[in-house]
């Protein structure tokens, strides 16, 4: 089922992202209020709360895949009938705002899901090879793997190590919204997921400093660095400086240069399952978020 749990969404984007899921085989059929508006959000809490515990209600819903971010998530995970997903578990993907989402489903649920683009598609920013990284993460059993790439801002952001622990995170000010919270998991023995987009490297300095301050990465395995995207202003330091910098301290592995986020190109992983971060050979294997 398609849902719109954060930002209001536009048909003709996700009538493209409909095409795809088609041609997998797949059956989407979009939420009674997918395309609802009420200012920045796709309709009122109490609309984008009831699509959710809809496809997680129904039994012959086996998906259930974001329209896109934006912002709104946040203000309706509390009305999650978590009962209904712990009785019939089912992948939920998407990224950015959904990061909230799918950080409220890992503590009510321990629901694994899949970071990656929603139904809103765009073909100039997820072309074919998101596409078929998305197609995977959805419909088979097999790890994911995804390489770090030099043409990623964030390549040279590196610890060298492997760090093996359950992937968790996402957009990076998501989980730095979701401290003081009870969705913001404990990260002891985990592999960290972050990426942004339009944030300026004192801002993501500013977010991961709260995150160090607030001993959310005490005992942390490692971090796996994706995507920060049109990060820059107008200072000499870059966000990829600052990665290095506050990252590098911690003194576990790090791996950036991964295509994941909101970047050109961006590629699909399980979300709260096993990873193993290996920086040496610059790869993030992680286990299926479907059986």
């Amino acid at each position: 089922m398609l849902v719109s749990p954060s930002g209001p969404t536009r048909p003709e984007r996700v009538a493209r992202g409909v095409e795809l899921l088609t041609g997998w085989g797949l059956r989407p059929v979009p939420a009674p209020n997918v395309y609802a508006r009420h200012g920045y959000l796709a309709g009122t809490d109490a609309l984008r709360a009831a699509d959710l515990n809809t496809a997680f209600a129904d039994p012959a819903v086996r998906g259930v895949i974001c329209t896109r971010g934006g912002y709104g998530a946040q203000r309706v995970v509390d009305a999650i009938d978590m009962a209904a997903v712990r009785r019939d578990p089912k992948v939920v993907a998407g990224f950015s705002d959904i990061t909230a989402l799918q950080l409220a489903l890992w503590r009510g649920a321990r629901l694994a899901g899949v970071h990656g683009p929603g139904a809103a598609w765009r073909d100039e920013r997820t072309p074919l090879a998101s596409a078929e990284s998305l197609h995977a993460a959805l419909t088979t059993t097999e790890p994911v793997t995804v390489r770090a790439a030099e043409s990623e801002e964030t390549f040279a952001v590196r610890v060298a190590g492997r760090a093996v622990g359950r992937l968790l995170g996402g957009n990076l000010c998501l989980v730095v919204a979701s401290l003081g919270t009870p969705d913001m998991p404990d990260l002891t023995g985990a592999v960290l997921l972050l990426e942004d987009v339009q944030e300026p490297p004192y801002k993501v300095d500013r977010m991961l400093t709260q995150l160090r301050r607030a001993g959310a990465l005490d005992g942390l395995a490692g971090v796996a660095v994706g995507q920060f995207t049109d990060c820059a202003d107008g200072w000499e330091v870059s966000v990829a400086d600052v990665l290095t910098e506050r990252l590098g301290e911690l003194g576990v592995p790090v791996l950036g240069g991964l295509p994941i986020g909101h970047g050109p190109g961006q590629l699909s992983v399980p979300v709260g399952t096993r990873a193993v971060l290996d920086a040496d050979a610059g790869t993030l294997s992680v286990a299926p978020a479907v059986r």
